[in-house]
C-alpha cells in the first residue's frame, strides 16, 4: 500500500476493489491507462496490476508526483508507467491519447466535474472505441447520463461517495444531455467509508 502525502484523499481500499471487480479486465487487457488527479497513483497501479500495458498519471501537485513513482517503484510497476506533473487540461491536450480506461479521481472540493467530462468526451483520439471511463465524486454533484460519445452505463453509490462508469461510442446521441438516473441505468447503492470529517472518500 502507497504513501499518500498529508491533506490527499486517496481512493479506499473497498471502492477501488469495486471498481476493478465491476471492470471487465478484457477491456483494457494489455492497454493504456489515463489517471487524472493521480494522488498517490493507486487506481492507476491497480489497473497495472490487473493487466494494463501501460499508464499515464497526471499529478500537479511536487510531493504527490514524487509519491506515485516511488509507488511504481515499490510496485515493480515503472517501466509501465510515468508520471507527468500537468495541469489535467494541459495533459488532454498534449498527451498521446488512443487510451482504453480513463481514471478521474478530483478532489471533491474542486466542482466541475460535468465540465471536465465533456472537454474529455470531445477531445479527438483520447479514448479508443469501447474505451472506458470512469469517474469519482460526491452524492451532491449530479452528472449527465451522456456527454456526445459517452455514454453512462453504471451509477454506484458507497454512503457519500459515488462512481459513475462511462462507456465511449462513437455514435453520438445529438439529443440534449438528461440527469441520470434513467429506468434503465443500472444503479447500485452500498453503505461505505468516508473520510476524515465526513469528506466523501473513494
Amino acid at each position: 500500500k502507497g504513501a499518500v502525502s498529508p491533506g490527499t484523499r486517496a481512493t479506499t481500499e473497498r471502492v477501488r476493489a469495486a471498481i476493478f471487480n465491476i471492470l471487465d479486465p478484457e477491456q483494457y487487457q494489455g492497454g493504456r491507462v489515463l489517471d487524472l488527479f493521480a494522488g498517490s497513483g493507486s487506481l492507476g497501479i491497480e489497473a497495472l496490476s490487473h493487466g494494463a500495458g501501460w499508464a499515464d498519471f497526471v499529478e500537479w501537485d511536487r510531493r504527490q508526483s514524487a509519491v506515485i513513482t516511488s509507488n511504481l517503484e515499490s510496485t515493480g510497476f515503472s517501466s509501465q508507467g510515468h508520471v507527468h506533473r500537468l495541469d489535467v487540461l494541459q495533459a488532454l491536450l498534449t498527451l498521446p491519447g488512443r487510451y482504453d480506461l480513463v481514471l478521474l479521481d478530483p478532489p471533491y472540493k474542486m466542482g466541475g466535474l460535468d465540465s471536465l467530462l465533456e472537454k474529455i468526451a470531445s477531445q479527438p483520439g483520447l479514448i479508443v472505441d469501447d474505451g472506458v471511463v470512469i469517474a469519482g465524486h460526491s452524492k451532491h454533484e449530479d452528472l449527465h447520463e451522456n456527454y456526445g460519445p459517452l455514454r453512462l452505463t453504471s451509477h454506484r453509490r458507497y454512503g457519500d461517495n459515488v462512481v459513475d462508469f462511462f462507456i465511449y461510442e462513437q455514435i453520438q446521441d445529438k439529443s440534449q444531455p438528461q440527469k441520470y438516473p434513467p429506468e434503465t441505468l443500472e444503479d447500485f447503492t452500498e453503505d461505505s467509508d468516508t473520510g476524515e470529517g465526513g469528506t466523501p472518500s473513494w
